[in-house]
């Protein structure tokens, strides 16, 4: 499958709401600690808020929900991934996008067969204090070469450095802090969708 080389990841509907009808093609929604009936309605909000919009939406963490609301896809973390019923995403025909920092958490995603794999952190991040190093451009090149599957690529990712991620082999940078802490996050967004235009022509 081909992935928009855009791909922010918005904490609620509100933001989503904000920015995908700028023309944002691929989108996640990330919740924390959020109740279950607010978790139900962001997710169901920003469905369909994405199909109207044409827009491909990856829930985060929240597999059931995802299951029993009909969503298209679901991003795990290695220890979602460990705790999650893959058996049941895959009959529910869920698309599968897999977190890794290391080779041996690349080895345990590329085992549940992804739709695509993301690797951080290419760069420092403030987002979260990270066990990990930062990965660097050689690393996309060398996990590009490793997988069968779209790279996501994630952590400390500027619209500046869009385009060295991309050129080394990521299919898709997925971008937070970028957006979340700039004053305009709608001007920001368009500047990512105008910088990653190149790439999605050829995509």
């Amino acid at each position: 499958m081909k992935l928009d080389p855009f791909y922010p990841i918005v904490p609620d509907f509100a933001l989503a709401a904000r920015l995908v009808p700028l023309g944002v093609k691929f989108l996640q929604l990330r919740i924390k600690d959020a109740p279950a009936e607010t978790i139900r309605a962001e997710i169901a909000q920003t469905m369909q808020l994405c199909a109207e919009h044409d827009c491909l939406l990856v829930v985060n963490d929240y597999w059931r929900e995802a299951i029993d609301l009909g969503a298209d896809f679901i991003h795990l973390g290695q220890e979602d991934l460990a705790a999650a019923d893959l058996g049941a995403i895959k009959r529910a025909g869920l698309k599968l996008g897999i977190s890794s920092h290391s080779p041996e958490e690349l080895g345990n995603a590329k085992a549940a067969e992804p739709d695509y794999v993301a690797l951080g952190p290419v760069y420092e991040t403030k987002l979260k204090k990270m066990p990990w190093a930062p990965q660097g451009l050689d690393r996309i090149r060398e996990w590009r070469s490793a997988l069968q599957c779209p790279l996501v690529a994630i952590g400390g990712i500027t619209v500046e450095r869009a385009a060295g991620v991309l050129e080394a082999g990521a299919d898709s940078a997925a971008v937070i802090t970028d957006i979340l802490t700039d004053a305009a996050p709608e001007a920001r967004a368009r500047q990512w969708i105008a910088a990653t235009q190149g790439w999605r022509a050829n995509s």
